[in-house]
Formats: C-alpha cells, structure tokens, sequence
C-alpha cells in the first residue's frame, strides 16, 4: 500500500466523518481545550493502524479508536503517582479544608442572601435577578418586563440598595460575636451620618 493511496482513503474514509466525532469527543470529554488534541491522537492512531491493514468498517474503527483513547486518558488522569504523592509531602504544604464552622457560616449568608432578595419589592426582585444573577442585558430586561431601560436602572440600584442594607444589618447576636473576637461590630445605622 503506498503513502498516497493510504492518503486518499484516509481522506476518503475518515476524515468525512470529522464532524461526528467532533459532537463525541464533545459530549464525552468533559475539558473542551483537550478535544482537539484527542481528535489528533485518533487519527494518528487510526493513519498508522490503516498503514498495516485497512479496517473493513473505517467509520466503526474511527470511534472504537476514539473510545479507547478516551478510556485510556480517564485511566491514566485516575492513577496517581507515588513519587508525586512523596514530592507533595516533602513540600510540607498545608491544606486548607473547609471546617464545619465555615460551611455553616456559608448557609447562613446564603440564607440571609435569599431572604434578602425575598423581601425586595418584586419588579426590583425581578430586576436584580435578571441582571445580576443571569447577566441579561438592560435593554433585554426592558423588553422583558416592559418597561424603560431608565426604570430598569431604578430598580436595580434600589435593589441592590435594599440588599446591601439588608445584609450589612447584622442580627444583635453576630454583632456580638464579632465584638466578642476583637472585632469590631457593624452598626445597623452605618452610612446615615
């Protein structure tokens, strides 16, 4: 078999099948920057295993090679390195893991958060979500809601206001707690000199 009929019939029998296995690669490999680079290797593998002897079903060879490549990186990103493990422990660095204390401190801010947004007027609520949550442009929003992209404006900084007042308002018991631990306690009447 020559180099330039191995050319054709790859030409003609694989790479006619690149937007296929483009949408696989895609679906079944999580990272998009490495898609490209397993595409290569693929077809490395199938030019050089058609360079012995062509497969009788080159589309079905295409993608039996392109899920044991991906079999093959899934086993090796899962196997981890001893000499790596002892190199990270001869670094002595600390990790830094989520205690108990701050995971419970996350929920209630989340909680607080959420029952700040609650309590806004509902077209500010509405306003804030579709701007800061989605990211969904002012005149989109102004369409949406049917309203001037001005008033869009008004609503959003009264929301974000009344979120900010809302969650600088500390509780009477986590103001005390923060004086407690030498800081110092955030008045609920800040900012209104």
């Amino acid at each position: 078999m020559t180099a330039d009929s191995l050319d054709n019939w790859f030409t003609r029998e694989i790479l006619v099948h690149e937007a296929a296995l483009m949408r696989f690669l895609t679906r079944a490999w999580s990272n998009a920057a490495d898609v490209p680079d397993l595409r290569q290797d693929i077809y490395v593998r199938v030019y050089e295993a058609a360079a012995k002897s062509r497969p009788q079903s080159p589309k079905s060879f295409l993608f039996a090679t392109a899920r044991h490549l991906i079999t093959d990186r899934l086993r090796r990103k899962r196997v981890v390195s001893i000499d790596t493990v002892g190199d990270l422990e001869a670094l002595n660095v600390l990790i830094e893991e989520i205690g108990p204390e701050r995971k419970l401190g996350a929920h209630q801010e989340l909680r607080r958060m959420a029952q700040a947004l609650d309590a806004l007027p509902p077209r500010c609520r509405e306003t804030v979500w579709m701007r800061r949550v989605f990211d969904i442009p002012q005149k989109v929003v102004a369409d949406k809601l049917g309203i001037s992209e001005k008033t869009v404006e008004k609503h959003l900084m009264k929301g974000v206001q009344l979120l900010a007042e809302a969650l600088l308002s500390q509780p009477e018991s986590m103001t005390q707690k923060e004086g407690e631990r030498g800081q110092v306690p955030r008045s609920p009447e800040r900012g209104k000199s």
